[in-house]
């Protein structure tokens, strides 16, 4: 069960290997105090509600990508964002998507920011330095 002084975990939907171990190195380099849970589509992504349930810690921020197997991102955020009790939790898109329908459709369902994928790796860095500044130290939750 987790704590109001805890340090949260951060969720990550990644389906893909490369972009997955780009995320963690960069975590890793930047010597992130999170733990990085992850989900490779987004079935595993849904699957942590009921875990939240019986009292696992609820992550400082979901990192999520749309296009994902099983169920897609964009679907995920859906339910994330129509869940009585989880809706408040700060969802990122961080995709290689460029399409405007999908940024549009993003917001419209509550997503929180929506990034694109950095390709090199030192703006990738620089980009896991921003996540977690902002959602993991700055931003305040709510319990």
């Amino acid at each position: 069960m987790s704590t109001v002084n805890s340090v949260p975990p951060i969720l990550l939907v990644e389906d893909n290997p490369m972009d997955l171990d780009l995320t963690l190195r960069a975590f890793a380099r930047k010597k992130f105090a999170n733990e990085v849970q992850i989900a490779r589509d987004g079935e595993e992504a849904l699957a942590w509600l009921p875990r939240w349930d019986e009292g696992a810690a609820q992550p400082a921020v979901i990192l999520l990508d749309i296009n994902l197997p099983k169920v897609n991102g964009l679907e995920v955020l859906q339910q994330l964002k129509a869940h009585e009790r989880y809706r408040r939790i700060p969802v990122v898109v961080l995709t290689s998507s460029r399409e405007d329908r999908d940024l549009r459709t993003a917001y419209d369902l509550g997503v929180n920011s929506y990034i694109e994928k950095p390709v090199s790796f030192s703006k990738f860095i620089e980009v896991a330095e921003h996540i977690e500044l902002y959602w993991c130290v700055f931003n305040e939750r709510p319990y």
